[in-house]
C-alpha cells in the first residue's frame, strides 16, 4: 500500500482554511454581545423588557399587575436616583408613564448610563418599553436635577401564559453606572477624564 503525500497547494488550502476558521470565530466572538442583546430585546429572556416605537396594545386585558421601581446607583457614582411612586396598578394592554429622579450630589459635572431588568424573569417578554432614558448617557452638572420618563405596557399575551398566572406583581428595576468616559473638569480644559 503506498501512501500518497502532502502536496504544497494541499497545505495552501489547509493552512487557509484554518485561518477563515480563526477570522470566522473571532468575527463571531466580536458579535456575540450585541447579538444577544438585541435577542433578549426581542424575546425578553433574562428579564431584559421587549423594546417598541409602538404604543401599547389595542386590545385590553383583564389583569391588573402591581409594577414596582427599583433603582440603585453604582460604586463611584456621586448620584441619588429614585422613582417619583413606588408602585403603580396597571391593567395589562395599558400603557402607562412613570418618572424617575436623579441628583448629582458632587461639585462636578458626571455622566452616567442606566442599565435595567425586569423579574420576575419570565415577565421580560411581557413587559415592552416604548420610551425610556436607559438607552443613552445621562449628564448631570453639579449639584443638577433632572427626572426622566419611562413609558410602557404589560402585553394582554401574558394571560394565556401558565408560567405568568401566578405571578400577582414585576419589578423594573435600573441601576446608573459612571460612564468609563467622564466629562472635563472645567479647570482641565477640553480633556476627557477616565475613569
Amino acid at each position: 500500500m503506498t501512501q500518497r503525500q502532502a502536496t504544497p497547494r494541499s497545505h495552501r488550502f489547509t493552512a487557509l482554511a484554518a485561518m477563515g476558521v480563526v477570522l470566522g470565530m473571532t468575527g463571531l466572538s466580536f458579535a456575540a454581545v450585541p447579538l444577544y442583546k438585541i435577542f433578549c430585546q426581542v424575546t425578553g429572556y433574562g428579564g431584559t423588557p421587549r423594546i417598541t416605537t409602538e404604543g401599547g396594545t389595542a386590545a385590553r386585558g383583564e389583569r391588573v399587575l402591581n409594577v414596582r421601581f427599583d433603582t440603585n446607583v453604582g460604586t463611584g457614582l456621586p448620584w441619588t436616583f429614585q422613582p417619583e411612586q413606588g408602585s403603580i396598578n396597571l391593567r395589562t394592554g395599558e400603557t402607562a408613564t412613570v418618572f424617575f429622579r436623579a441628583k448629582n450630589n458632587s461639585n462636578r459635572e458626571w455622566a452616567a448610563t442606566a442599565a435595567f431588568n425586569v423579574s420576575p424573569d419570565q415577565s421580560g417578554m411581557y413587559f415592552t418599553k416604548i420610551s425610556c432614558f436607559c438607552f443613552e448617557e445621562q449628564k448631570l452638572g453639579p449639584g443638577e436635577t433632572a427626572e426622566f420618563p419611562v413609558v410602557f405596557y404589560l402585553d394582554p399575551a401574558l394571560e394565556k401564559d401558565a408560567i405568568m398566572k401566578g405571578v400577582e406583581g414585576i419589578t423594573l428595576s435600573y441601576t446608573f453606572f459612571a460612564s468609563k468616559v467622564q466629562p472635563a473638569i472645567a479647570a482641565a480644559g477640553d480633556t476627557k477624564t477616565k475613569l
